[in-house]
């Protein structure tokens, strides 16, 4: 069975309306033959990443970057995971409360230097919510969607 891996800083509930969108559209009952592993960023291993066909990103812009938990992530995990993750495919959100150019940037050049191959367009987003909630179900469906056999 294929395993998508959704790895997330959630810290407010603005944050996690949003991913809870990503999580159904990725457990549409219609996808099958995919594993939905979720992890908090912090507690995310070598071993959850290594285990996965797929990742799926999600994070705050925090002071025009992306979260210190997603970023401990990636700092946790990068060194042992680059080489035989090489080429798997990913997306991510990111919302942001007023910018989030940085926290994009960091996501471009983290996943680059991993060698990652994005494989649907990512949601990012500044403001409320709750206008992108059908977007976020979307990502959640497509990144789950193009695991199935």
């Amino acid at each position: 069975m294929a395993r998508l891996l959704v790895v997330q800083h959630c810290p407010t509930p603005r944050l996690v309306t949003l991913a809870d969108a990503v999580l159904a559209g990725s457990r549409d009952p219609a996808i099958e033959g995919v594993e939905v592993v979720v992890r908090p960023a912090l507690e995310a291993t070598v071993d959850d990443v290594l285990a996965a066909d797929a990742y799926l990103l999600g994070t705050s812009a925090n002071l025009g970057y992306v979260s210190g938990a997603l970023k401990h992530f990636f700092d946790s995990v990068y060194d042992d995971v680059r080489e035989p993750t090489a080429k798997r495919p990913f997306s991510y959100w990111i919302r942001g409360g007023y910018d989030t150019t940085g926290a994009e940037r960091a996501m471009e050049s983290i996943t680059t230097g991993l060698q990652w191959s994005l494989a649907a367009p990512p949601l990012v987003f500044t403001g409320d919510v709750e206008p992108h909630l059908a977007a976020a179900t979307e990502l959640g469906a497509t990144m789950a969607a193009l695991l199935m056999d």
